[in-house]
């Protein structure tokens, strides 16, 4: 889709009309052909106390409102974006550049939270504990926390939102989001189907209930620093993760940290070497490398390497890199000069810490796409994990480690300071065990014979150490969006203390 009139009508589609799109002071353009998709009014930073006290306004009516009515809110959100999928799928690939199932895929992720956190409504538990003392019960409730701010990333600008913002909204917190300003439409389109369902949800939605403010660094710093923001969810660099926590820290507010990820995947001779070809594939690859579970790292035994590195350089060969939107597309682009720059460099040091190149790295496609960076994607062979090796580089370069005791392996994945994703392949119970234990893998996702990409939403999403130690998504990550409260109830005619302690 290049013609100006197909984009105008799908952004139009997606709620995006064309006051919107022009005449503002944020550039966005594509990543397919470096176009320019639009000029959006950024939010006035003088503006955002404003869009705070509304959230907080929202918060005093919407805490009342019962947890499965919130839920109908999200069920209808849910509907829209089924509905509404096809298109910010769409958007999502021309702004960012992933392939069309990937596009699609993203707002599937939306469409599953939404179902997630409807059937969430009705299970915020707490529990009931027994007392030391007679004719006293003690119990634990979770309530409401306050307004969330959203603050994504260009590599998942609709999904991230999503899985943030379904949960707050059930748990009772008005949500502002801040996009990427490397993808604000793609977050426009999936905000503007939360305000489809909202207009459906009616009255009970009160005011300032969800709001999306444009922008750059200055409107993020205005949601990071206010005290009356809770709860701040960032995702993006561990750069940007070193800024952000200490500022929400020294206010004492909670923050969700999803930080830089250094994936590996070790492969030993007991695994299944056609289907690990797969994952790496897929999990190396996909989004042109610019996952935060991408697989950065393969590590195999010295007595498979020989057998699996030959097939995969023949599967890269045949990787067909493109438009993303052309049928059979594997590859789409970078998503701006500044990302292939980076991978440039670190290419450039392979051979400088003693690594070399089996393949890629270099631009293609400038002739068809000079304002946009497609690379081949990229393999380097390293002889130890050098610093290079330890450092995330967001872009597709893979590079590989061989290793020939399982405890070399182990120590190799985990010594990088990132921990978000980790997988294994083996038909070996017992090296698959290991790794999943305690003494193995120290990410916060660790598979056994799948590739690291692809969380459901099911699992916690996050990771340890330099990728920030949060979780969100699923299983009970929901408590972090809620504040905690430990309850005495004295039902009987005495006073007894607690430890047995006399007073008086």
């Amino acid at each position: 889709m290049n013609d100006a009139n197909d984009l105008s009508a799908l952004f139009e589609r997606c709620g995006i009309g064309a006051s919107r799109r022009t005449g503002g002071t944020l550039v966005v353009r594509s990543a397919i052909d470096g176009a320019e998709l639009a000029r959006l009014h950024e939010t006035p930073e003088a503006s955002m106390p404003e869009v705070i006290a509304r959230a907080r306004a929202a918060f005093q009516r919407w805490r009342d409102v019962p947890a499965p009515v919130r839920g109908e809110l999200v069920r209808l959100w849910g509907e829209e974006l089924r509905k509404g999928k096809a298109d910010i799928g769409r958007v999502i690939s021309v702004e960012v550049g992933k392939i069309a199932q990937e596009g699609l895929g993203e707002v599937q992720e939306g469409v599953d939270i939404c179902e997630f956190a409807l059937g969430l409504s009705r299970q915020l538990h707490g529990k009931t504990i027994v007392s030391e003392r007679p004719g006293h019960r003690m119990m634990e409730q979770y309530h409401p926390l306050g307004p969330v701010a959203i603050i994504t990333a260009f590599n998942f600008p609709s999904a991230v939102f999503a899985w943030n913002a379904a949960i707050a909204l059930v748990c009772g917190d008005p949500v502002i989001f801040k996009p990427s300003e490397k993808a604000p439409l793609s977050g426009l389109a999936t905000f503007r189907a939360l305000e489809r369902a909202i207009a459906r949800f009616g009255d009970r939605a009160p005011e300032g209930l969800a709001q999306i403010v444009v922008g750059r660094a200055a409107q993020a710093e205005a949601l990071v620093d206010s005290p009356d923001i809770p709860l701040v969810s960032a995702t993006g660099s561990t750069r940007m993760g070193r800024e952000v926590g200490p500022r929400v820290a020294a206010r004492f507010g909670r923050r969700i940290l999803e930080l830089g990820g250094n994936n590996a995947m070790i492969v030993t001779p007991n695994a299944d070497i056609d289907m690990a070809l797969r994952a790496i594939l897929f999990s190396a690859v996909g989004t042109a490398g610019q996952r935060c579970t991408s697989l950065r790292r393969l590590i195999v035994h010295r007595s498979v390497k020989d057998v699996l590195i030959p097939k995969l350089l023949a599967a890269y060969e045949s990787l067909r890199i493109g438009h993303p939107l052309e049928e059979g597309t594997l590859v789409g682009p970078l998503i701006d000069e500044a990302a292939f720059h980076a991978l440039q460099l670190a290419v450039a040091e392979v051979e400088a810490q003693g690594g070399r190149m089996l393949t890629g790295g270099g631009r293609v496609l400038a002739d068809r796409f000079p304002k946009a960076f497609y690379v081949r994607p990229a393999i380097a062979e390293m002889p130890v994990q050098t610093g290079l090796v330890r450092r995330e580089t967001f872009g597709p370069l893979l590079y590989v480690l061989a290793y020939d005791d399982f405890e070399e392996a182990i120590e190799l994945h985990n010594d990088v300071p990132q921990g978000l994703s980790s997988c294994i392949f083996s038909n070996d119970m017992r090296e698959v065990e290991r790794f999943i234990s305690a003494s193995g893998s120290d990410c916060g996702m660790a598979n056994a014979n799948i590739g690291p990409s692809g969380a459901e939403i099911g699992g916690a999403f996050g990771g340890e150490k330099e990728t920030g130690g949060d979780r969100e998504s699923g299983s009970d990550a929901w408590k972090q969006y809620m504040r905690r409260t430990s309850n005495t109830i004295n039902y009987s005619t005495e006073l007894p203390l607690a430890q047995g302690i006399t007073f008086g």
